[in-house]
This record gives C-alpha cells, structure tokens and sequence, in this order.
C-alpha cells in the first residue's frame, strides 16, 4: 500500500472573489485568505488551495487546459512508500521536494502530480436510521436535524484525457492504481491502491461527445462526499438561498458507483459535486464493462431528452484481456459520470 487517497487539490482560478464565495457557500471551512491566495480544510484535514492562473507554485511543463484542479496532492502512508514512488519515478521525471516534504512532477502527457506523506483525520457519517416497510429502524425519534451540508472529504476528481490508456497506464504502472470499471466509450474509473473507494480518478474520453470535452487535457469535476441525501438536498438547499445554480441533470442516482450526486457549476472550473453512498471495493473486486448511458443512472431528477429511451442493460464483467479503455464509435449523445 502507499497512495491512499486525495491530499489537496490545487485550483488556477480567474476570479478568486467569486471563487472563495462560491467554497464558503458550498460548504467548505475557509482556514485562510492571504492576498491572491485562499485555503480550506475538511473535517479529514485535506484540502482545497485557490491560486490565481499564472501562479508561479506549479510545475512548469504542464499541458492542462482552463481553469480548474491543476494539481492533486496525492495522500502516502509512509516515508518508506514515498522513497520508492520517487525511486521509480527519478528514472524519467525531474521531481522536486519542497519544504513541507511535498513531491512535485510532471507526467509524459503534462498532468502537474504531487505526493505527500498524510495521514487523513477519522470522520465517520452518522446518518439517521431509516423505516422501510417491514423494519422499524427509528422508533420514537424523529430524524436528525441538519442545519447546513458540510462535504466531509474529498472523493474523487475527474480529467477529460486524450488519450485514456496513455493515462490509465501511467496512473496504474508508476503509481500503483488500480482499475476498477469500464465505461464503453467514456473512460475508465481508477482508485489508489489504499483506498477503499471505487474511484479516486475517472480518467474520461476527451473526444467523447460530451459538452465541453474538447480532445485536450482538462478539469471537469471534484467530488465531496457528504453524510446521507439528507445532508446533499440540505446543502443544496443553502446554495439555492444564496443564488448558486445546478446542472441540467438536477440530483439523482449512478448506476455504475451507486453513488447519489448533484452537481453544480463552478466558478473555479468544472463542477463541484456533492456525493454519498458509494460503493467500496477491496483488491476482491472484478472489474466490469458498461454500456455509457445504462452505468449513468439508476434514476435522475431532470431526466434529459437523449435519456428518455430506457438504455439498454449491458454490463457484464471484464474478460481477463479487457484491461484498458473501450472505444465506441458515437452515433448519438451520451454521458458518462
């Protein structure tokens, strides 16, 4: 084990009025706001950095495109793990340490990475019991009260790539990930290889006929999971007060991660997700092949026109030489997570 999850993300933003704005609202705790620059902090203890675009912290040599996450911190257990990630990736990459213990480079195909020895804060969700028919789960006690969505950690982050499988080698040959799901067409989903999460990156199809993929290298979305759907509608909710709008999707349901979402448009690039109740894998997980729409949804709040046929129920598990990307020749469009 050595990667265990996200440590920081880092964002280039253009408006960082906006931005902070937008971070307090959503529900992060602003730790510090010094000139151009804002930090905040999770109750796990990881973090999101705003940097202005242009910001001399990152690595020269990167080929990401927009504003957006620019870098991810990424979490290591131990000092042993990371002298043998460094080890491995010295052979090839200029690395960099600075004076907190934090190692930066830059990937073949211009993805600015950085690797951090962290140990995350323990937070656990206390979700209100739930009555179903047949099964008293609450007797006698109403459900909890929650006065404002705040995200716990960060879950996943999400790239548009142009090449999938340059990326999902390089993801799981020099870091460790390993993969998890195919989504035919759209990209594959990878986790760390201490994480039990079923994704920490969907590496995405950039030339898939998505709005805003472009065929280059580029944020699309962060996920922060919350407690339960009751925390994701409440902070939702508090967006809605102060002026914030959603995506045309609205809430609903994946069927590939049965993970709950809703995500919203961001001033610091992409979409920021909130997200609850997905599925955990161990190294016992078999990877599986989706067809793009029926891996979306279980069920969404504003179904969309190309999504009103029911899709087809095609999944099935990987065979043992299925282990890369999937190309679908697109005749309409689809969306992937």
């Amino acid at each position: 084990m050595a990667i265990t999850g996200i440590r920081r993300l880092t964002y280039l933003v253009d408006d960082m009025d906006e931005c902070v704005r937008f971070f307090c609202d959503f529900g992060l705790p602003l730790v510090e706001r010094v000139g151009d620059t804002a930090l905040y902090e999770l109750p796990d203890g990881s973090e999101v950095r705003l940097l202005p675009r242009g910001h001399a912290d990152l690595p020269i040599g990167t080929q990401q495109t927009g504003i957006g996450v620019h870098e991810c911190t990424w979490a290591v257990d131990s000092e042993q793990a990371l002298a043998r990630l460094c080890k491995g990736l010295g052979t090839d990459h200029r690395i960099t340490r600075d004076e907190a213990g934090v190692v930066r480079f830059v990937t073949p195909f211009g993805q600015a990475i950085a690797l951090e020895v962290w140990q995350p804060r323990m937070v656990q969700g206390a979700p209100s019991p739930s009555n179903t028919v047949g099964r008293i789960g609450r007797l006698n006690q109403p459900r909890k009260w929650i006065n404002k969505g705040v995200p716990k950690r960060i879950h996943h982050v999400v790239w548009t790539f142009p090449d999938v499988d340059e990326a999902l080698d390089y993801y799981r040959d020099r870091l460790g990930f390993r993969l998890t799901d195919i989504q035919r067409g759209f990209g594959v989903y990878i986790r760390a290889d201490g994480a039990w999460e079923h994704h920490n990156v969907f590496i995405a199809n950039a030339k898939a006929p998505m709005p805003g993929f472009d065929g280059s290298l580029k944020f699309h979305h962060a996920n922060f999971e919350v407690e339960d759907i009751d925390e994701m509608l409440v902070a939702k909710n508090h967006l809605d007060r102060r002026g914030w709008q959603f995506n045309d999707w609205g809430f609903g349901r994946h069927r590939l991660t049965s993970a709950a979402f809703l995500y919203v448009p961001c001033p610091a690039g992409g979409e920021a997700e909130y997200g609850a109740d997905c599925d955990c894998v161990d190294d016992g997980w078999r990877p599986r092949v989706w067809e793009g729409n029926f891996g979306t949804l279980i069920y969404m709040h504003n179904l969309p026109k190309w999504l009103m046929e029911e899709p087809s129920w095609d999944v099935r598990y990987a065979r043992e030489d299925e282990t890369h990307f999937i190309p679908v020749d697109f005749n309409f469009a689809q969306a992937a997570e």
